[in-house]
Formats: structure tokens, sequence, C-alpha cells
């Protein structure tokens, strides 16, 4: 693939460089230094010899100045169509647990709502690219327990595939469970596909929102389950402020008849070295319609070292 692409390259740089006005004064020494210079690919020394020849040639300035602007834009693509092979070869042989990168995460939380305590937080982010590929696994747990007795259970776990359909439009499905004892409910289970869109895709700031249509069933502590339609809209926006600084917002809504359901995760991070980040997030959950003795709004902040790897 890679003498492919490098066969093309050779060829696109010698037809611009062939289509450049001819040297009508131009020492052959000096022309032979620039075809070597260009020959062995070397960028600086194909300026340097150019920028010279200018000097010591001034007429032929326009022609040098034409060969180095067509040099430099064949070399783009050269250095581009290279990228594209090595890409397509690294995801070649993507077997199902290779190239994995995530995060771990270990801390406390405070909570207010339908509790108000201390407790133990941790987490488990894992994201694997493909060429047109994306998956998302996402685990967190939250427990406390006071005098011998459990005063928060919550668990969540997620799975998101998604497919890029364009450089920023892309399909996107979701499978999520949940359990929440203090909300009321011992399970609920969530599923959803649609379509997503990179609103912003810049190297420090990233903002892509999705929304489709979703199925979610509930079974409640009290006894007795519910399941319904519903909307899913969610938002994922980070920015990385400074070196060493990142503000991230999630979001998510269902909106469904009976119970809508909000969720909000504000955090800021810190890196502390190359692998250990600071974070502090803040959650805040709205259920419209919770079950009986439970409040609407929860609330839950967080402070946790993340591990990258």
């Amino acid at each position: 693939m890679m003498k492919k692409t490098s066969a093309r390259s050779t060829a696109f740089i010698l037809a611009l460089i062939a289509s450049q006005p001819a040297f009508a004064q131009l020492p052959d020494p000096v022309r032979a230094l620039i075809d070597e210079a260009i020959a062995q690919k070397d960028d600086d020394a194909v300026e340097t010899v150019i920028n010279l020849a200018k000097k010591t040639n001034p007429d032929e300035a326009s022609a040098l100045d034409a060969q180095l602007a067509a040099y430099k834009q064949s070399r783009a693509v050269e250095i581009a169509q290279a990228e594209e092979a090595a890409k397509a070869e690294k995801y070649a042989n993507n077997g199902l647990f290779e190239n994995w990168s995530g995060q771990g995460e270990l801390g406390g939380f405070r909570s207010s709502g339908n509790t108000n305590n201390v407790g133990v937080t941790a987490g488990l982010n894992l994201e694997k690219k493909s060429e047109n590929w994306r998956h998302k696994l996402t685990a967190l747990a939250d427990f406390q327990r006071t005098n011998g007795e459990t005063t928060k259970e919550q668990f969540l776990f997620a799975y998101e595939p998604n497919y890029t359909i364009s450089d920023r439009l892309f399909a996107y499905g979701l499978g999520q469970y949940e359990r929440d004892r203090f909300q009321g409910f011992s399970s609920r289970i969530s599923a959803s596909a649609g379509l997503g869109y990179r609103v912003i895709d810049e190297e420090n700031i990233s903002l892509s929102v999705n929304a489709g249509p979703a199925w979610r069933q509930t079974s409640f502590i009290g006894g007795g389950s519910d399941s319904s339609i519903a909307g899913l809209g969610a938002l994922d926006f980070d920015w990385q402020i400074a070196e060493r600084i990142k503000l991230t917002q999630d979001g998510q809504i269902y909106i469904q008849s009976g119970n809508s359901t909000v969720r909000s995760i504000t955090g800021l991070e810190a890196a502390l070295s190359d692998a250990l980040s600071a974070r502090i997030s803040y959650t805040v959950e709205y259920e419209s319609s919770p079950p009986v003795g439970a409040v609407s709004t929860d609330t839950l902040t967080r402070f946790t070292i993340i591990y990258g790897f």
C-alpha cells in the first residue's frame, strides 16, 4: 500500500514541478542542487537552496517561488496520503481487545437530595477507535454504608457505538443500565439509536450532540415495572482551557410520558502528571415524576483521582 502511495506522490511531484516556468539563466550546478534536495525530500534543504538561488539569481525569483510552492503542495499531499495509509494499516487487524484506551477513576463524593452523606465513588471509561467506528464503555459506582446500613447505592453501565458517516455526521447506538435504590428503582434499562453531529471539532475544544428515539424499562423497588418509548437528546463538550486544565460537560435528557429524566455532569480536571489527573465534578439528576418517597432532584459532588492508560 505504501509503495503505491509513494508512486502516486512522486508522479504528482514531477507533474507539478514540470508545470512550472522554465529557468532562463539558472546555472546548471544550482539546478542540480535543487533537484537533489527535491529528490531527497529534504524540506529544509529545498527551501534553503531555493532561497539562496533567489539571492544569486534575482531574475529567476518568480520561477523559483513557483517551484517552491509546487514542492510544498506536493509534499502536503504525499504526507496526507502516507498518514491515511498508516491509519488504514493500523486498523486492518484491529482485534476485539486491541487499541483500547481509557481511564480509571477513584475518590469520594458528597450528595444531597434523597440522601445527604459522603461516600466512595469509582469509575471506568474505555474507548476504542477504528477507521469508521468508535466504541465507548462507561461504568460508574457510588456506595456508602453508615453504622452498618447502606445509605447510598448507585450503579451505571453504558455501551455506546458510533459510526462515522461524514466528517461531522455520525450514527450512534446506546445501551444503558442503572440501579439506584434511593431514587426508587432496582433497575432501569435504556436503549436508543439515532444521529449525532460534531458541532465543534477543534484541537482544544469539541462539542457533539445527538438525538433519537429510545426505549426504557424501569423496575421499581416497591414492585412493578414500567416500559415506555422516549426521545433522547445528549451533548458532549470538552474544552482544554490550558495545557493541564480541562473542562467537560455531559448532558442527557429522556423525554417521555409519565416520567422524564435529565442528567448533567460538569467536570474540571487538572493534570498532575502524564497519567494522573485530579477531578472535581458536579452531577444533577432530575426525575419529573419520581416514585413515592423520593424527591425530584439529586446532586452529587465527586472528588477523584484519574489514571489514564
